[in-house]
Formats: C-alpha cells, sequence, structure tokens
C-alpha cells in the first residue's frame, strides 16, 4: 500500500513551513471568494466627506452657558493652547450634533460621518457612493420580503 505523498506525487511540507503554508491558503480562499479585491478594501475605509458638505455646515457662535464639545471636552471659556484665542465657533452636522470647529474639521477630513451617531455625510467619492446605495436598496429589499412574509403568514 502507497503512503499519501507517494500516490499524489508531492513531498509534506517541512514543519518550519506549515505556518507560512496555511497563512498562503487562506490569502488564496479570500481572494478567490472576493473577500480581498479593492472594492472590499474601500469598503472597509470611509472616505472624507464632501468638500461642499463641509463649505456648507452651519456656525453659531457659543457662549460659557452652552454644552461642551463632546470631541475635545474643554470648557467653551478656554482658550486654544497654540493661539490663546477662544474656541467658540461650532460647526452645526446636518444631525444636528454640534462640535467645535477646530475638533470636527479635521476628523471629517478623514471620515464622512458624524462621531457621535454615525450618520454619514456625503463623499466626493463616487463608488462609495454607489455602495451606500446599493447597500440602501438591498436594505429595503429585505424589508419588503420581509413585510410580505409577514401579510402572508402573519
Amino acid at each position: 500500500m502507497t503512503d499519501y505523498f507517494e500516490e499524489l506525487n508531492c513531498q509534506p511540507i517541512p514543519d518550519e513551513e506549515v505556518q507560512s503554508h496555511q497563512l498562503m491558503l487562506m490569502v488564496r480562499f479570500m481572494r478567490q471568494n472576493g473577500f480581498l479585491n479593492e472594492d472590499f478594501e474601500r469598503e472597509l475605509r470611509a472616505p472624507p466627506a464632501a468638500k461642499e458638505v463641509i463649505e456648507a455646515l452651519k456656525e453659531k457662535r457659543v457662549t460659557k452657558d452652552d454644552e461642551k464639545c463632546t470631541i475635545c471636552l474643554k470648557p467653551n471659556d478656554e482658550p486654544e493652547p497654540e493661539t490663546g484665542t477662544l474656541n467658540d465657533l461650532f460647526k452645526i452636522l446636518p444631525c444636528k450634533h454640534e462640535f467645535h470647529a477646530t475638533c470636527i474639521l479635521p476628523w471629517l477630513a478623514k471620515t464622512n460621518s458624524c462621531p457621535l451617531c454615525r450618520f454619514e455625510m456625503k463623499t466626493d467619492d463616487e463608488i462609495y457612493e454607489e455602495q451606500k446605495r446599493h447597500r440602501a436598496r438591498q436594505a429595503q429589499r429585505e424589508a419588503e420580503i420581509e413585510s410580505l412574509h409577514d401579510s402572508m403568514y402573519g
């Protein structure tokens, strides 16, 4: 009776290479099944908010009695350490959350969502916007199917 490796005409993997070989097999499997492609990697990283959205944000001057910025948690009457000026300008996001302009603008330059509620704003990335529309259509279809199922069997 022949052993497995002789029958397939191959050599066993040396013990020191087993881990890298398993990793290579996992990567191959993920690529073949669509997990490692550009769209998947792009979907993991939300793009920055659109420039027109950032420019259109409403501004508000705050007083000492207004709520603190939930990003920096500094009192509104505390001056900025770098400039010595009062940080009294708040930007109001479409979801109605308010933040210091100096806190939220760097955030929106990296991602398109509110740091508190994750409300997503429009981006300049067409591929991401198409993925967002696709996810919304898919969620709507699932809700319609669930509603149809409930009406038939509920």
